[in-house]
């Protein structure tokens, strides 16, 4: 089987669970159109990818920019980050060690120092202070981060891409309190998480949901240190994509300290959400 066709299995499995899990029919038939595009190129997408980088998917008809980033990520590693989280079986320090410069050590403490899984919302950490503020984690390494994920992701090392606009905190409060409510009326769809689940219960709801002009997953955090705390049932994780596929990702949790004690809050976006609060 070819690369093409690899890639193509991939996007339409996506694509099967997203329709499995209520997900918008645009996101659904995104993911199927590109699949349809790569079984039909001629060429291997892999010779596109070296020749012209990202921008040289881009240019094929229905494959946007998040897609595009994906097919690299496939290129790269042989696996769909999206799938694997659709399907309960995110790794996110093995994805972060294909990065150049990132081993297991590291990986770890970006993992659940940042409470990310993505590449995207790596890459958005070490360009808006979180990751230069994580303990251990200097210039020259965040320097280093940024370039390998530049180089992975198909943009120039310093530039800051425009996906980096992200929904408001009032919006992901909002989607926040939503998914908190669907999943306690038991109203969605579950998953088996492959990490800290032996016996493979489903127990943890998806949601998906439009809001602003913003795609959303959320779900409860299945991380180690969410365990380690008893967080499963409070930390919310929602990634957010724009109608390219562009992904981000962020947290949200029940503050336990400070003037925010009670209060859902953004992780990293901690004054934006105090604001809000003082507002109502």
């Amino acid at each position: 089987m070819t690369f093409n066709q690899d890639a193509a299995g991939l996007l339409r499995d996506c694509a099967q669970l997203l329709r499995q899990q209520d997900a918008n029919p645009f996101r659904v038939n995104a993911y199927l159109h590109a699949a349809d595009t790569l079984e039909s190129l001629e060429v291997d997408a892999r010779d596109i990818l070296q020749k012209d980088g990202i921008e040289g998917l881009i240019k094929l008809p229905t494959i946007g920019r998040g897609i595009a980033a994906s097919l690299a990520q496939i290129a790269k590693t042989g696996r769909l980050p999206q799938l694997d989280r659709l399907r309960g079986s995110t790794d996110a320090e093995a994805l972060f060690q294909t990065v150049p410069g990132i081993g297991p050590t590291l990986a770890h403490k970006l993992h659940e120092g940042l409470h990310v899984d993505t590449l995207e919302a790596l890459e958005m950490a070490a360009h808006d202070g979180r990751l230069d503020a994580l303990k251990g984690i200097g210039p020259r390494r965040t320097a280093a981060v940024r370039a390998g994920l530049a180089a992975m992701l198909g943009r120039a090392t310093g530039h800051r891409r425009a996906a980096h606009v992200v929904p408001d905190a009032s919006t992901l409060l909002d989607v926040d309190r939503q998914y908190r409510r669907e999943a306690a009326a038991k109203r969605l769809p579950l998953i088996a998480p492959r990490r800290f689940n032996p016996k493979r219960t489903a127990w943890l709801p998806v949601m998906h949901c439009e809001q602003d002009d913003w795609h959303f997953t959320a779900m409860f955090s299945n991380t180690a240190r969410a365990h380690e705390l008893n967080r499963t049932n409070d930390w919310v994780v929602l990634y957010y994509y724009d109608d390219d596929h562009r992904e981000g990702q962020c947290t949200v949790v029940t503050e336990t300290h400070g003037p925010l004690k009670g209060l859902r809050v953004v992780r990293g976006r901690e004054a934006e959400c105090s604001r809000r609060a003082q507002r109502q």
